[in-house]
């Protein structure tokens, strides 16, 4: 598929250590591209708004934690509506694709893609691509209209089916150019947005007048520097009604044991948030902190004297914890899925009969009812809240499509909506950092043991690490590839 990391990146330096990391535009390789006046500035929707227009010169900082002698740092183009717009509305025929596994908010991203395309810039040929990234050249389209997606919001899943892998550059590239489609947007997690850069640096190897917008999706929050994934909030929110169950089941009989299982693959963030939400979680478990069973400080032993203390206990535990206690009877270790992603036994189930094999021998009765909520929480349809955020990714990646930008992730930074290079989005993934403060208030609530030694925490201090994100991370990180002078990021 090729390694979009290879891609120069943009960088247009400053005063003050001033860097913005741009964005491709369509006129770095057409450069006689003609411009038009953006048809908003005739939308009565806009005719109250004071501004129609973001400033070409607005960018979002990374970094907003500074002190009085900070370099200015790292920013990103700031997302929004721009003057001229470098595709007139008749001409413009678009495409939406979902790629990867289900998460809440899919339908009301490709809804409000549709609505502002069709509704903001007066576009009508915009077209759904069946069944992921192989459905370019496998699959019929189905053609997208304000009214054909009314309702979809309020459904889970994807109107427009999804899959993993498929990835044909030359045949998707193909396609697009065959359909005569001028504008991609990309919905999916980080091998979505891998595939989404080699897309985009196709299409412009073959200089074709085509922008392809990415909007991040991960159920799991473990997309690097936006503030937050669509579909959390949600997932959140859900887990908490299997929490509570857990918590009824477990303090509704003596010695019970109520046990979680929760997505997060590499990342805790699910598990980590929905567990200082809830309050009523004794133990909470993730791939970031590691943790042992047998022994004084082990799992064991907390379970035991938490049991003593006040009769139960609530275990919440993410999919990718405790992989090396199993990995030897780990038939699938080494083997990925179609996205690449590697594949895992099921911790809770195992987890959950040691815990019973362990108390059995101690000849101490406990009750441990197992949940595993996975599937679920995928498949709802989203809250509120990530509505609403899914409404301004939506029209973000729309006007940066319009305004000629291309081969873009869109998301919040700071809380600022901007456009990122694909680069940034796909280097690495982002994970819950347990030197940060964040993590220290998860265990101050839960009361449980960090289950590290003092030379975990010595080599976890030393290595370098964003702030774990959302109420106070900076998901910034070093940007090794500036030049040696460039005080951007400390």
């Amino acid at each position: 598929m090729g390694n979009p990391c290879d891609t120069q990146m943009k960088l247009v330096a400053g005063a003050a250590g001033y860097v913005l990391e741009d964005v491709p535009h369509l006129t770095d390789y057409l450069p006689d591209l003609p411009s038009y006046p953006n048809p908003l500035q005739d939308n009565p929707a806009y005719s109250v708004v004071k501004q129609y227009f973001v400033n070409e010169d607005d960018t979002v900082t990374q970094k907003i934690v500074v002190h009085k002698d900070s370099p200015r740092g790292v920013h990103f183009r700031r997302a929004g509506p721009r003057q001229r717009v470098y595709f007139e509305s008749d001409e413009v025929h678009a495409c939406i694709v979902t790629c990867g596994g289900l998460c809440p908010g899919l339908n009301t991203v490709i809804r409000e893609i549709v609505c502002g395309l069709y509704h903001m810039y007066g576009v009508r040929k915009i077209l759904g691509i069946d069944g992921g990234y192989r459905g370019f050249y496998a699959k019929n389209t189905v053609t997208l209209t304000p009214k054909f997606v009314n309702d979809i919001h309020k459904r889970g899943g994807t109107i427009l089916g999804t899959s993993r892998g498929g990835h044909d550059t030359s045949k998707i590239v193909d396609s697009i150019q065959d359909r005569g489609i001028n504008q991609v947007y990309i919905i999916g997690g980080d091998g979505t947005q891998r595939g989404a850069a080699v897309i985009f640096e196709e299409i412009r190897r073959r200089s074709l007048k085509v922008a392809v917008a990415g909007i991040p999706k991960t159920i799991d929050n473990d997309i690097p520097v936006i503030d937050k994934s669509f579909g959390f909030d949600t997932a959140v929110e859900e887990a908490q009604r299997a929490i509570n169950a857990a918590h009824v089941e477990a303090g509704s009989i003596e010695n019970g044991i109520g046990l979680v299982k929760l997505m997060g693959r590499y990342s805790g963030f699910i598990t980590m948030y929905a567990t200082l939400a809830s309050r009523d979680v004794d133990c909470c478990l993730i791939p970031e902190s590691p943790f042992y069973l047998e022994g004084r400080g082990g799992l064991y032993e907390f379970i035991e004297k938490r049991l003593k203390e006040n009769g139960h206990m609530v275990i919440v535990i993410a999919e990718g914890a405790g992989q090396d206690l199993l990995s030897e009877s780990l038939q699938s270790m080494g083997q990925q899925d179609a996205s690449g992603n590697k594949l895992l036994q099921d911790v809770g189930l195992w987890i959950s009969h040691r815990i019973k094999e362990h108390f059995s021998k101690k000849k101490m009765p406990i009750n441990l009812k197992y949940i595993d909520p996975t599937y679920m929480i995928r498949a709802i349809p989203s809250i509120a809240s990530d509505n609403v955020y899914c409404t301004l990714l939506a029209h973000s990646a729309v006007h940066g499509a319009m305004a000629g930008y291309t081969g873009f992730t869109v998301g919040p930074v700071n809380g600022r909506h901007a456009y990122i290079p694909f680069n940034r989005i796909i280097e690495k993934q982002n994970k819950v950092v347990i030197t940060d403060r964040m993590w220290a208030r998860l265990l101050s609530s839960t009361n449980q043991p960090s289950f590290l030694n003092p030379r975990d925490i010595s080599e976890a201090k030393k290595e370098d690490q964003p702030a774990t994100g959302l109420l106070d991370g900076e998901n910034c990180k070093d940007r090794k590839s500036m030049t040696e002078d460039d005080p951007c990021i400390s």
